[in-house]
């Protein structure tokens, strides 16, 4: 099958449209991918202090009225939160600054941390206060939307990439992934990275609708169990037998969600998710179907 792509830098990371080869949208369909990311990253970025979430974040305790699509994410973060009960936790942004990921990544690894600062508690998200686009976080609370985020995006550049004429997109962040349109026949393979080993796959799905995300351990780590995925209930970066978790979700957002919570709960979570463990102890896990 003959594919065009057309890739980027945002967010942190390798951002890439697949499309059909030589269609006459393909163009501007990659440009509203490339539009999207920038305008939500000047939104959501932690890292800029004139995004809207870092003002947002440097008023705490205090109602701030927020932009729709804010609005909407946040909304979208909480109740991740609730349905994972607390194992997705938007307010975990302190907790992740102490462990040592207080600043853009690539200058986290040119001066990274030996050690953990004290751990910082989490689960403040049942506190957070939302009322249509008004806003207001507990004092002291500051929230790190970075893979909501970055779903969400996926999700809006792949459905604009279709509005503008292409008859299917793939948009690809990091590996985290959307399909929308009519898929070509017997849909697209898409690849599960071996953590330890970017280089190498472990398998290969079929993707045919939807969404997959990845979480991991062994990604945006600077150090033996220092990484940015951190689990709420230790308020340390998760040390349990689950390096990567990979799941199917109809919607991105939703994926990014379910994909820090398998990789929390571990192979339990298998009977209610589509999804692909890979244990510290070499085992493979999967629920997905096999391309």
């Amino acid at each position: 099958m003959n594919v065009a792509t057309r890739a980027f830098r945002a967010m942190g990371t390798d951002v890439s449209l697949v499309g059909p080869h030589g269609h006459r949208a393909f163009d501007r369909a990659a440009e509203a991918v490339r539009g999207a990311f920038e305008h939500e990253e000047l939104r959501c970025s932690r890292f800029r202090a004139d995004s809207e979430l870092s003002l947002v974040n440097a008023r705490a305790g205090t109602w701030v009225v927020v932009s729709n699509e804010l609005a909407l994410i946040v909304s979208l973060a909480l109740e991740g939160a609730r349905r994972t009960e607390g194992r997705f936790d938007p307010t975990v942004l302190p907790t992740v600054v102490a462990a040592g990921y207080d600043r853009d990544f690539d200058d986290v690894l040119a001066g990274a941390r030996a050690a953990l600062g004290p751990p910082v508690p989490c689960g403040r998200w049942g506190d957070v206060e939302i009322r249509g686009r008004r806003l207001r976080l507990p004092a002291g609370v500051g929230l790190d939307l970075g893979g909501i985020a970055k779903g969400w995006t996926v999700d809006l550049g792949a459905e604009a990439a279709v509005r503008g004429g292409l008859p299917w997109a793939l948009v690809n962040a990091g590996g985290d992934l959307r399909l929308c349109g009519d898929a070509p026949e017997g849909g697209l393979e898409v690849g599960v990275e071996d953590p330890e080993d970017p280089s190498t796959q472990l398998a290969r799905l079929r993707l045919e609708s939807g969404a997959v995300a990845t979480s991991s351990v062994t990604r945006r780590a600077w150090g033996p169990d220092l990484h940015h995925l951190i689990d709420p209930s230790t308020g340390r970066p998760a040390v349990g037998p689950v390096l990567q978790a990979t799941v199917w979700r109809p919607t991105c957002a939703e994926a990014e969600v379910a994909a820090k919570d398998v990789l929390l709960t571990g192979g339990a979570a298998l009977e209610r998710s589509a999804a692909v463990l890979v244990l510290r102890d070499g085992d493979v896990l999967s629920s997905l179907e096999a391309a």
